[in-house]
């Protein structure tokens, strides 16, 4: 058996159709928004990593912490045989959780609609590990996913807090989704950021050196470059809003003045009021009962439940009833 296999189930222009379509519906609704995901373009992927490195944002960092200490204790209580990485990227926490389930771990399965990062990470792991078999899917696993044929029991790990950019209905979609993929002794590692004071939240998202805000400007010039729109980013200033009653942070664009943004290839003409916002962005924050309730929904019990020693994080690990 190859110790790589890459398999793709996303039609080669799927991703641009999904752009001109989420562009379309986004920015002809009130109020405007756009979804998350066109963030990361390869610039947006350097930027995201340099955001995980910032003091102000300690999701990346809690939830490592959790990993280093607790993946020994995961392999154990899941006795994986396979380990599905749903939104993969570069794979780089994921260490923890391979190294412990080795030897007994028979593959490692990453799912990203990026192949050029499946690849990637795959070459590092595999350079590493060389024991280790890796099947990657290049596929949107929002959308409903086939796995491979590997041995089990699986482990399916949805890390870094992913799931709070899926708005409440989406959420329980994905996970319906992810418990049909569960077959008896399975399991879900799911990560969750967790509800805290308003400040260290808004600053997450705010970062004082401007990361954050390239980031979310970004997604300009992603529509930009695909689309032949003519967005000027420093039109638009990044905003941050914590949502008390929603227990979200809200990343948004707002408009510094009255313009008008041209997309030829949609022949759409898009009109922004001066200081009109468009949101770029959900990201839930949860509570240990918020997140037993989402999984019970799906037909998942909350099994096991870790925190980071300064309690910002949480991992859980869920069963299919």
């Amino acid at each position: 058996m190859s110790p790589y296999q890459l398999t793709r189930t996303l039609a080669p222009d799927a991703a641009g159709a999904d752009l001109r379509a989420d562009v379309l519906h986004g920015l002809t609704r009130s109020p405007k928004e756009l979804p998350p995901k066109w963030f990361y373009d390869a610039r947006g992927s350097e930027l995201f990593e340099e955001i995980t490195r910032l003091p102000e944002y300690y999701p990346t960092r809690a939830e490592r912490e959790i990993l280093k200490e607790r993946a020994p204790e995961i392999a154990a209580v899941t006795g994986a045989r396979t380990l599905v990485e749903l939104g993969s990227g570069s794979s780089e926490k994921t260490r923890f959780l391979i190294d412990a389930l080795l030897p007994g771990l028979d593959a490692y399965v990453p799912v990203d609609v990026s192949e050029s990062a499946l690849t990637g990470a795959a070459e590092s792991l595999l350079a590493e590990r060389p024991g280790l078999h890796v099947h990657a899917l290049v596929a949107d696993f929002t959308r409903g996913l086939a796995l491979p044929g590997t041995p089990g029991p699986r482990l399916v790990a949805f890390l870094g807090g992913t799931i709070g950019n899926l708005l409440p209905v989406e959420r329980l979609t994905f996970l319906r989704s992810v418990r049909a993929m569960l077959t008896p002794g399975d399991a879900l590692l799911l990560g969750t950021d967790l509800v805290k004071d308003e400040a260290t939240l808004v600053a997450a998202y705010d970062d004082t050196a401007g990361v954050t805000a390239a980031f979310n400007k970004n997604v300009l010039s992603v529509i930009d470059r695909e689309l032949g729109a003519d967005f000027d980013p420093d039109a638009f200033e990044h905003v941050a809003v914590w949502d008390r009653e929603r227990e979200w942070i809200e990343m948004r664009l707002r408009a510094r003045r009255a313009l008008t943004v041209k997309i030829p290839e949609l022949d759409l003409v898009v009109p922004f009021a001066a200081g009109e916002e468009m949101r770029t962005e959900v990201s839930a924050k949860f509570r240990q009962a918020g997140v037993r309730a989402d999984l019970a929904e799906a037909g998942l019990d909350l099994e096991r439940w870790w925190t980071d020693s300064e309690g910002r994080f949480a991992l859980s690990l869920a069963t299919a009833r």
